[in-house]
C-alpha cells in the first residue's frame, strides 16, 4: 500500500497520527479542484463554493454539499457540521463563544492536547473563570476509573468539560460517551476533542451525547491538510461563532463558518474523495488492520524492551503508546534527542515524549505499515539502550 502515498520510501514512517499523510489519488483530486478554482477564482470561491455574492442558488453550495457527504460518514446531519482548519480551531470557536462568568470552572484532563488546553486556559483567564485538571489513571489505564475520576472532579461551579475521544500522546481510546453522560447528569456541557477519531474508529457523533465535537479529517480520514470539522448539537448552534468573524456574522451556524475570509477550500472539497477511497479499500478492513497492527506492535515492543504495556486492547484504536527502556532517559530533552537520532541516523520517523519520568513512543499504524516496520524500530531502540 505504500505506493498509494507520496511518502519518502527511504524513511520508515510510523507517525501518521501527527499531521497525517494524504494518498496520491486524493492529492490529485485536490489539485484538480485547485486548477478549476484558478480558471475562475471569484466565481469558484464566492458563488460556487459559498453563496457570498450573487443571487440565491437553487442548489446547495459546493462546501455544503461536501459537508453533507462527510456528515454521512459520521452519522450526523450536514446542517450540524462546519468545516474548520483543524480540531484546535474548532475547540477555540467553542471556547471563545461559550458564556463563561467569573468563578465558573472548565474541566480538562491531564491527557488533553496541549494546544486545546492552552485555549481553555486562555478562555478561563479572560472570564475570570478557573481551569481545573483531573488526572486520569496512567500509565496503567482503567476506563471505569477514568469515568469515576471525571465524575468526582465535577463541582457545582463546573460549566464546561473538555474531553478527548482519543488522546494525543498517550493514544488512549477514552470512554467518551460514559464520561459525557456523567457530565450531562450534572448539567455540565461537553466539548469533545476527536482529533484522531474520524477514519480511525467507527463514529456516530450524535450518539456520544456531547454538545460539540471537533476533529481532524487530515489524519485518519486521509483528507488533505488542513481539514477539520466542528459538529454542534442544534441547541448549541445559536451564539456559536468562528474565531475569525467575517461576512456571515449572525446569518446562521454554517453560513458564519463557511466564509471567514479568502482561503483555499480544496482540502474540504477533497475530503469526500478521501472517504470514498477509504470505502474503496474497505473502511472496516482498514480500521481492523490498523488496530490489530497497533495492538501487536505494543505487545511485541514491550516484550523486546522488557517494559510493561498498561492498557487493554479495548483502550486502543489505531495508535499505541509504549514505554521505552528506562536507561534511555527521563526528560523531554532525552525524548527529543532520541527522536532526532532515530530519524537522522536510522531513517525512522516516530513520535516520542516524556511522561512521569519515563520515555514513551507512540506508534501510528496505517495500512502502509507492517510488523517488519515495528521490528525495525525495536532493533534501532535496543542499539541505543
Amino acid at each position: 500500500m505504500l505506493g498509494e502515498w507520496a511518502l519518502d520510501e527511504s524513511v520508515l514512517y510510523l507517525n501518521h497520527g501527527t499531521v497525517g499523510a494524504t494518498p496520491r489519488r486524493v492529492l490529485a483530486e485536490q489539485q484538480r479542484l485547485r486548477d478549476e478554482m484558478e480558471r475562475q477564482p471569484s466565481r469558484f470561491l464566492l458563488r460556487d463554493v459559498t453563496s457570498l455574492v450573487g443571487t440565491p442558488a437553487d442548489r446547495p453550495s459546493r462546501l455544503r454539499s461536501a459537508a453533507a457527504e462527510v456528515a454521512g460518514f459520521l452519522a450526523c446531519n450536514g446542517s450540524d457540521l462546519a468545516f474548520v482548519d483543524n480540531a484546535t480551531t474548532g475547540a477555540n470557536a467553542v471556547l471563545q463563544s461559550f458564556d463563561l462568568r467569573e468563578g465558573d470552572e472548565i474541566l480538562v484532563t491531564d491527557h488533553g492536547y496541549g494546544a486545546v488546553t492552552h485555549a481553555a486556559r486562555y478562555a478561563a483567564q479572560r472570564a475570570g473563570a478557573v481551569l481545573r485538571t483531573v488526572s486520569l489513571p496512567y500509565p496503567r489505564f482503567d476506563a471505569a476509573q477514568a469515568v469515576q475520576r471525571v465524575s468526582t472532579a465535577l463541582t457545582a461551579r463546573t460549566r464546561l468539560a473538555v474531553l478527548d475521544h482519543i488522546t494525543s500522546e498517550s493514544a488512549l481510546l477514552l470512554p467518551l460517551a460514559d464520561m459525557a453522560a456523567v457530565c450531562r447528569r450534572k448539567g455540565v456541557a461537553v466539548l469533545a476533542d476527536g482529533a484522531h477519531a474520524p477514519g480511525a474508529i467507527a463514529l456516530d457523533i450524535p450518539a456520544l451525547g456531547v454538545d460539540w465535537y471537533t476533529a481532524n479529517l487530515h489524519k485518519w480520514a486521509w483528507a488533505p491538510r488542513s481539514s477539520g470539522i466542528l459538529w454542534a448539537a442544534p441547541s448549541r448552534q445559536p451564539g456559536l461563532h468562528p474565531p475569525v468573524i467575517s461576512w456571515g456574522l449572525d446569518q446562521g451556524f454554517t453560513q458564519e463558518f463557511d466564509w471567514v475570509g479568502t482561503r483555499d477550500p480544496t482540502p474540504w472539497l477533497a475530503a469526500p474523495a478521501a472517504w470514498r477511497l477509504l470505502q474503496e479499500f474497505g473502511l472496516r478492513e482498514v480500521q481492523a488492520w490498523n488496530h490489530a497492527l497497533a495492538w501487536e506492535a505494543g505487545r511485541s515492543l514491550c516484550r523486546r524492551w522488557d517494559t510493561e504495556l498498561g492498557v487493554n486492547e479495548s483502550d486502543t484504536g489505531t495508535m499505541i503508546t509504549v514505554p521505552l527502556p528506562a536507561r534511555l532517559g527521563t526528560t523531554r530533552e532525552d525524548a527529543a534527542l532520541l527522536r532526532d537520532a532515530l530519524l537522522f541516523e536510522d531513517g525512522i520517523e516516530v513520535q516520542l515524549h516524556a511522561w512521569g519520568g519515563n520515555l514513551f513512543t507512540r506508534i501510528s499504524a496505517q495500512v502502509y505499515n507492517e510488523m517488519g516496520d515495528i521490528e525495525r524500530l525495536g532493533s534501532a531502540v535496543l542499539r541505543r539502550a
